[in-house]
């Protein structure tokens, strides 16, 4: 099969491959597609222009399956039936344009020559579905090398998803998702796509797809969205920061850090927080949830209002303000939730929990409640909460926002700060002060270690705790501080 119409409709998947799913750092649980209009098709050897006034436009190698038959409502054992043939699809993109796409991604992945095809088709009842291979280079060097062996979505559930709702027809063709290695193309680079099926007879293959990168000259008039890129933009569209020539601030809580922080009292940390001015650095009226508990991590933030019925309508159902802070948490992070202190319905409760636990995050923290409580505590994610509850967040509060300077328990969280906890509750450290208080504590908690071991022998507390000159002496003799 060599010939490639111009098909009724391209409908393309956001992510797919594990290797780009780990490297966005986002699981989605279900196919999420977006559509591409028919005139963005184009053919081996066409030129795609950059756009004037962008830089980052990206290539994604796919595997395109292209629809024999029309289909309505069919199972995912027969999705992979209704594909008449595979070929080698490129989804580029202009990242300078995702602002104002809201997830459509009509602008920026919907330009002329903007999925190339071709340039030939492998017969869908040749080959083997999970056998397949995808490869992209760019001026001759391998860029992007993956298989379909361990697809998050295999093509037939991709099929009996879109079915469910829309029918497909003979030619509609489908991008199937772009492994890890998808970057910046630049005007003047060559860009080929290849499928092929190595283990199936005769090793079939579409043949190298290829696209020449040329600049655009037309700037964009002012009645449209003009480009925009930052960096978040870059390290995504080259694939790493480095790539993107982007310096990524070091981690305020290092390693080192967290492993001081992890042998220190929250006590002691607020006494030194204290010293330094910030009497009021408790999150008031927690516990955790699992006696022993520690915690240590960098705060994320989640404000709820009082329970509205029409600001609970706009805001409560869905993908809310809650879903999308717990979805996107990331290993080290403490979800901190203001609930302005009301423990009459739950906050937080085990689905919740399992996300932020599999997503690596390193605790919860609410000045509500907590419902399904066991089984929150089962997960295994350190959390704080005032008290359980077993009413659910509609009782009482509005997932409103996240990520913005937020009270919990009597003290201002911004996000960023340090969170420490353990069974006597959470204190939380400012940024620029984490450092000279976590020092500070430690060597306290050394001190305060000694004096304990003085007082057990027998000596007693007047003069030694807080130790005067002569017992500060001997400890600094003993331990070889400095003072």
């Amino acid at each position: 099969m060599n010939a490639i119409e111009r098909p009724g409709k391209i409908v393309a998947l956001h992510l797919n491959y594990p290797s780009r799913i780990a490297q966005r750092g986002r699981t989605p649980a279900y196919p999420s597609f977006f559509l591409k209009p028919t005139t963005s098709v184009a053919s081996s050897g066409d030129a795609i222009e950059r756009p004037a006034g962008t830089e980052l436009l990206a290539y994604e190698g796919e595997i395109a399956l292209i629809i024999g038959r029309r289909v309505r409502r069919v199972t995912p054992e027969d999705g992979w039936a209704a594909v008449s043939g595979v070929t080698a699809a490129n989804d580029w993109g202009v990242y300078d344009l995702r602002s104002v796409d809201k997830g459509s991604n009509l602008r920026n992945k919907g330009g002329d020559g903007f999925t190339p095809l071709g340039p030939s088709v492998i017969p869908a009842n040749t080959i083997d579905p999970a056998a397949l291979r995808v490869r992209t280079w760019v001026n001759g060097k391998l860029r992007q090398d993956d298989t379909t062996a361990n697809l998050t979505f295999p093509f037939g559930v991709l099929v009996a998803d879109l079915s469910q709702l829309i029918t497909l027809e003979p030619g509609d063709v489908i991008l199937t998702g772009t492994p890890a290695g998808s970057s910046v193309a630049l005007p003047g680079d060559v860009v080929e796509v290849e499928v092929d099926s190595p283990t199936a007879p005769g090793a079939p293959t579409t043949g190298r797809l290829v696209t020449h990168v040329i600049e655009g000259t037309t700037p964009f008039e002012k009645y449209g969205a003009q480009p925009s890129v930052d960096d978040v933009q870059r390290i995504e569209a080259w694939g790493d920061a480095s790539a993107a020539g982007v310096t990524v601030p070091q981690p305020v809580l290092t390693e080192d850090l967290r492993t001081m922080l992890s042998g220190v009292a929250v006590a002691t940390l607020s006494a030194e927080l204290r010293k330094r001015g910030h009497p009021h650095s408790t999150v008031d009226g927690v516990h955790p949830l699992v006696p022993g508990t520690r915690m240590v991590g960098t705060a994320r933030t989640l404000r709820f209002v009082a329970h509205r019925p029409d600001l609970f309508e706009s805001h409560g159902g869905g993908y809310n303000a809650q879903k999308r802070a717990f979805d996107s948490l990331k290993a080290g992070e403490v979800l901190v939730i203001e609930a302005r202190g009301d423990a009459t319905a739950g906050t937080v409760g085990d689905v919740l929990a399992i996300r932020a636990h599999t997503l690596g995050a390193a605790g919860i923290v609410t000045d509500g409640a907590a419902r399904d409580s066991v089984a929150v505590a089962d997960v295994g994610i350190p959390t704080f909460a005032q008290t359980t509850h077993p009413s659910v967040l509609g009782r009482r509060h509005v997932p409103w926002e996240g990520d913005t300077t937020i009270t919990c328990g009597g003290v201002a969280v911004q996000p960023g700060d340090i969170l420490v906890g353990d069974d006597d509750g959470v204190v939380v450290i400012p940024e620029h002060l984490l450092d000279e208080v976590a020092r500070a504590a430690a060597q306290q908690e050394a001190q305060d270690a000694w004096v304990a071991a003085r007082v057990a022998e027998g000596h007693p507390v007047d003069g030694l705790f807080p130790p005067n000159a002569e017992w500060l002496a001997r400890y600094r003799a003993q331990t070889g501080t400095q003072a």
